[in-house]
């Protein structure tokens, strides 16, 4: 009698990882992992096991379609971010209803939508499988894959009477959830939009209306934690994000603003300690080290302990450099540092300076070609006229934030960063033309300290 086929879904040879939190290898060897886990586990649980490599030459289209549909068992290793996997998941899912099971090393983080959904989570505290290694995955997928194998297809279980029949009270569902979202998204370009007095109230109505749904939507979520931040402020944001499902608060892009609005609200020391915690969790971006070091560099401002200014500064220095290394292209990190050596003034701290502020200003400059709507690039590039005291592109721009208003420039945010860049000035002459040009500013901001914009980790 024929044995039943198990095909395997999973990246081949060596990969990085790009994880930096605590477990997590730094490369796999995703060879290995078939050759001492998967395929001896599925042998010994009655499978013939392939994956896609089986056959001389890599599989064409038609014929991986046809062994992710018609296989009688798939399993999938979400371990590493995949297009290919994350594609042919979808497949299978579409074209048999039981027979997927989900798998991902213990630290892996999926995607958003994918880490809603049922896995076998296997130990993998190392890449290169070693004997002990193998033998503890192949103990815990063996005891595990065939119980998840007979759950069924979140396509199936969403679609009743797929794929023979369309329930029309479902699509009609559809319709108004689609008509739904579009009018969501027409709501959030009105806030845009509306003049600045009536922004808080809007953003305060759309939150009423969308944000007490019992179904959460990724992308309304996001969409109104960066309207409560913009315009309505950082403790109705914090109460936003205490009503959502665990599911949707653990994202890290809902975990970022819950960290800075905690330091908003007076708080930058537990705000430390969430990114820090958030970085060893999901790893190191620009963003969060840069996040990071403005919790430090806010610690520094406060501090009145010369040792605790002077360990606060070199903290905040160190962060801003780590996320500037992270990626050269994010602008946000390099724009913090110019005015951060100068103020610490360390034998070769002008030199770094000049060195930041360039690299800030040719990312921050290729960010408004590539995208000229890239909400922080004019205000980096304010923050740059000021540090190098270039009072006529100082001037220029100030002409420019009193014709778009304070919010599109992030003032509220960028403005103690400004006062800071002509406090460093040595020239008198500069130092009062930017005196001059930041009292302009200044005026500019709302007068009972609301929001005039900005996520920004300053």
């Amino acid at each position: 009698m024929a044995q039943a086929i198990a095909f395997l879904i999973m990246p081949f040879d060596r990969k990085r990882t790009g994880q930096r939190r605590r477990g997590a290898p730094a490369e796999i060897d995703f060879d290995a992992l078939w050759e001492r886990v998967y395929k001896p586990m599925l042998s010994e649980l009655g499978y013939v096991p392939i994956r896609a490599d089986g056959d001389v030459g890599a599989l064409i289209l038609t014929e991986m379609l046809q062994r992710v549909a018609l296989a009688d068992l798939v399993v999938a290793d979400l371990t590493l971010p995949n297009a290919n996997v994350y594609y042919e998941v979808g497949v299978r899912h579409a074209a048999k209803k039981v027979g997927c099971v989900l798998v991902a090393a213990e630290w892996a983080r999926p995607v958003f939508d994918l880490a809603q959904m049922r896995q076998v989570r296997y130990p993998l505290p190392e890449g290169a499988i070693t004997e002990p290694t193998a033998t503890a995955a192949r103990g815990v997928l063996a005891a595990q894959l065939s119980r998840f194998a007979v759950g069924s297809s979140p396509v199936f279980q969403a679609l009743p009477g797929y794929p023979t029949e369309a329930d029309p009270g479902r699509v009609t569902m559809f319709t108004d959830f689609v008509n739904e979202l579009s009018d969501f998204d027409a709501e959030v370009r009105k806030v845009h939009h509306a003049p600045q007095s009536d922004r808080r109230r809007l953003a305060l109505d759309a939150r009423e209306r969308y944000g007490r749904s019992a179904v959460v939507v990724e992308a309304v979520v996001l969409a109104l934690i960066r309207l409560l931040r913009d315009y309505v402020g950082w403790g109705e944001l914090l109460d936003y994000i205490a009503t959502l499902p665990d599911h949707v608060a653990g994202h890290p892009l809902v975990k970022e603003q819950r960290c800075l609005a905690v330091a908003k609200g007076g708080d930058p020391l537990t705000a430390a300690g969430l990114l820090e915690q958030l970085i060893a969790e999901e790893g190191e971006t620009s963003e969060r080290r840069g996040l990071l070091g403005g919790r430090y560099k806010t610690l520094w401002r406060r501090a009145v302990d010369e040792a605790d200014q002077r360990r606060y500064l070199d903290d905040a220095i160190e962060q801003y450099e780590m996320g500037m290394r992270a990626d050269l292209n994010d602008y946000y990190p390099s724009s913090n540092l110019a005015r951060l050596y100068r103020a610490r003034a360390h034998p070769g701290d002008e030199e770094k300076a000049t060195s930041a502020a360039t690299v800030a200003m040719v990312a921050s400059g290729r960010a408004l070609q590539r995208d000229p709507d890239d909400e922080w690039a004019r205000p980096t590039l304010l923050g740059m006229a000021f540090d190098a005291g270039t009072t006529i592109e100082v001037a220029r721009l100030a002409d420019a934030v009193s014709r778009d208003g304070p919010a599109l420039w992030k003032l509220n945010t960028t403005i103690e960063d400004l006062r800071g860049s002509v406090r460093l000035q040595r020239d008198a002459t500069v130092v009062a033309e930017l005196a001059a040009a930041l009292a302009r500013l200044e005026a500019l901001l709302p007068a009972a300290g609301l929001p005039a914009g900005g996520s920004g980790g300053g």
